[in-house]
């Protein structure tokens, strides 16, 4: 894995990775299942301060837990303007892969080649992720092989993996069964598994209640998220 100076060794010294999964935040490519009622700029808008949020926290946590710090940008060839602005401390890298499963598939081995014997990976969408639940995950490791961290879809927005196995990734992703299917696939390969606490990501308009209603505990980690719904009252957007 190559980027922005970080070469293997130094990211081999560090207790794991962390690797966030973001999307350049192309009006018309992020969110779209929030459109109508948002338009697919406000879409994008939202998706670009979640990012902010996201790798801001991200990188609070990975040096709090000892991990290296990778973003993995999709388009490839949007890597570099990603890296502008992402936190100092992360390796931005472009994603590889036709698809969600072998994308994954690839930051997994890539970590696992760079030394890393504990890879976190998180996507961009779920704003109140925080640290306690990346260090949870990242201890229940010590007696699992694989830790998944269900969102409200039937997905999950966080993965930990210990002695990291790609194949856990062999099946159908971005389905209502994702999470089932990961943890049985995992299983079948003989991996203990751990099921953390859910949380939510913001994928559906309906989404943004459950960001109004974790508000109070959720200020400090996405401050531009919650100004940018402020701003242009997306609130108004929730179902009743």
């Amino acid at each position: 894995m190559s980027g922005r100076g970080v070469p293997r060794g130094a990211r081999a010294a560090a207790r794991g990775a962390l690797v966030v999964f973001a999307k350049a935040p192309r009006a018309g490519e992020v969110k779209t299942r929030m459109c109508p009622p948002l338009s697919h700029a406000e879409a994008a808008e939202l998706y670009a301060n979640m990012l902010a949020d996201v790798l801001e926290a991200s990188a609070s946590a990975a040096a709090r837990l000892g991990l290296a710090p990778v973003l993995a940008v999709h388009p490839p060839e949007l890597c570099a303007a990603l890296a502008q602005d992402a936190p100092t401390p992360f390796c931005v890298v472009p994603q590889r892969g036709r698809d969600l499963a072998q994308r994954m598939a690839w930051a997994v081995r890539e970590c696992a080649a760079g030394g890393s014997s504990r890879v976190l990976l998180r996507g961009s969408d779920s704003p109140t992720l925080d640290a306690s639940a990346l260090a949870s995950a990242l201890a229940r490791l010590d007696a699992h092989d694989v830790v998944l961290r269900p969102d409200l879809d039937g997905g999950y927005n966080l993965v930990g993996l210990r002695a990291p196995d790609a194949a856990i990734f062999e099946h159908p992703m971005s389905t209502a069964r994702v999470l089932e299917d990961t943890a049985a696939r995992a299983r079948a390969l003989g991996l203990r598994v751990a099921i953390e606490d859910a949380g939510f990501d913001l994928d559906r308009i309906e989404d943004l209640g459950s960001l109004a209603r974790a508000r109070n505990g959720a200020a400090g980690l996405c401050p531009r998220t919650l100004a940018y719904a402020d701003a242009r009252d997306l609130w108004r957007h929730v179902p009743r």
